[in-house]
């Protein structure tokens, strides 16, 4: 078995790859965090090895499954889910629950280890990288096709056509195969923003749909997906990272998207205007998506 820093820089695959990880860092965890803050619902943990104190993100008490014995039984109850969903079955709400709780307790395990074992910037990279595979891991068990798009849209300079690359982190379909490429997008199908947070990255998302849509001549559907916009405040506080007003005016003013969706929603989130914005990511796989791919 590989070092578990190497492992946590590894790409993963399929969902046993992220099962697996995560099982060995809840094994790792207890023997290295000597302490936690609690702000809300938020645990702030540190760790100090040789009187060097490493502090983790923060972690959503009411979402993180903290033992790996809890962990293993919602991992096998996941896979079962996502087999109903596959198969167009009925969800629980005690179900949708699962789904949340279970893919950001995989999420932040991977970033919990990677705070602790790998030097920030290339932390920051790989939980990067490890969030859109579990993402894309998840479409395609539920059934959904997929695949990352890069868009290449021609300009004219003095010194002749040159490219932009347009990234899609992901595209979903309504198709047994993905019909976008390189020169277009598919008017039925989904563009997707994936990123652990919308911090500095918000405004990209309806710039994005602005010009694809300009460039493709249709409307295009759009949807961001996010883990959470929460960040650690010096060693015992949290700040929320969302600028709500900003995302409602470049709502009104700029383009509508077709929704984002978060593992660990904001609290704004429960207020309208937003909840008819934002929701759980729990709904887009259970109910919303197929709504969006069928307008």
């Amino acid at each position: 078995m590989i070092p578990l820093d190497k492992d946590l820089q590894t790409v993963k695959h399929d969902l046993e790859d992220f099962g697996n990880i995560t099982k060995r860092i809840l094994q790792y965890l207890p023997n290295v965090l000597s302490h936690f803050e609690e702000k809300n619902d938020y645990r702030i943990y540190s760790s100090e090895i040789a009187g060097t104190v490493k502090y983790i993100r923060p972690i959503n008490k009411t979402l993180f499954i903290e033992t790996e014995n809890g962990f293993s039984d919602k991992f096998d109850e996941l896979k079962i889910i996502f087999g109903k969903i596959k198969s167009k079955s009925p969800i629980s709400e005690d179900e949708k629950s699962d789904i949340d709780k279970t893919l950001y307790t995989i999420q932040q395990s991977i970033g919990a280890g990677l705070d602790l074992l790998v030097n920030p910037n290339s932390a920051r990279k790989h939980v990067g990288n490890r969030f859109e595979e579990l993402i894309k891991i998840v479409f395609t068990e539920i059934g959904i096709s997929n695949k990352k798009i890069v868009l290449q849209i021609p300009y004219e300079t003095g010194e002749g056509t040159k490219i932009y690359k347009c990234e899609n982190d992901l595209v979903l379909s309504p198709y047994k195969k993905v019909k976008s490429s390189s020169k277009s997008i598919d008017e039925h199908e989904i563009v997707v923003s994936v990123k652990t947070t919308s911090k500095d990255r918000m405004g990209k998302m309806f710039i994005d749909k602005i010009l694809l849509e300009k460039f493709v001549k249709h409307p295009q559907k759009v949807i961001g997906i996010f883990l959470n916009d929460v960040q650690r405040k010096e060693s015992d506080n949290i700040s929320f990272t969302l600028v709500s007003g900003l995302f409602m005016v470049y709502s009104k003013f700029l383009t509508k998207l077709e929704g984002v969706y978060y593992l660990d929603p904001p609290p704004v989130i429960k207020k309208k205007p937003y909840s008819d914005y934002m929701k759980p990511f729990s709904e887009l796989i259970t109910k919303d998506l197929y709504k969006i791919l069928s307008s």
